[in-house]
């Protein structure tokens, strides 16, 4: 004889395969909040590792500003340095030439013509003087003019005024020192250049 079952087997089937839809949805709950955490995890070490990072590199950052400002405070002293370098070097060069133009002056002076006062300013020479009479003024600056040192004679005032027993002129006049290459220098600035 053929066997009935009878028990509600379609029943206990739908209920068997309830709890495993219910424990594979929660398993598959648990693996998505553990992957997310672990993600979460990741991101933040990722980050905070990034964040040192970034506070190394500006601390560099910080360090490097400050060796390029004390770089930079070097290459203006450096600067300044040479410079002065520059001015003494320009100086030293220059010093026999103001024996030469005060030879040269006193070459210069016609009989008859007294200097009062002498003031250089850079390459320009201001003169006064009193003469006995305006030609004298003018042989000066004829001699200035013909000088070796001294160039471009240019009166300011001539003021004719009666002196003790005769009358003399009170004079200014401007001058330029004429660029010249001491003999020992060209010679020197040849030899560097054949080298």
């Amino acid at each position: 004889m053929p066997r009935i079952n009878l028990l509600p087997w379609r029943e206990a089937e739908r209920k068997r395969k309830r709890q495993e839809f219910v424990l594979s949805l929660g398993a598959a709950v648990a693996t998505a909040a553990l992957v997310t955490l672990v993600g979460r995890w990741h991101m933040s070490a990722s980050i905070e590792h990034q964040n040192d990072r970034n506070r190394i590199l500006g601390d560099e950052i910080t360090e490097l500003d400050k060796q390029i400002k004390e770089i930079d405070g070097l290459e203006n002293q450096k600067r300044r340095l040479l410079a002065r370098m520059e001015i003494i070097e320009t100086l030293q060069r220059s010093r026999p030439e103001i024996v030469h133009i005060f030879d040269e002056v006193v070459r210069l002076l016609p009989e008859g013509v007294y200097l009062t006062y002498l003031k250089q300013s850079g390459t320009r020479f201001e003169l006064r003087g009193v003469a006995q009479s305006s030609t004298r003024v003018s042989a000066f600056m004829r001699n200035i003019d013909a000088s070796e040192w001294l160039a471009d004679p240019a009166l300011r005032i001539v003021e004719t005024k009666s002196r003790d027993g005769g009358r003399g002129a009170d004079f200014t006049l401007f001058a330029n020192q004429r660029s010249r290459t001491p003999p020992e220098q060209a010679a020197e600035g040849e030899t560097v250049a054949s080298k």
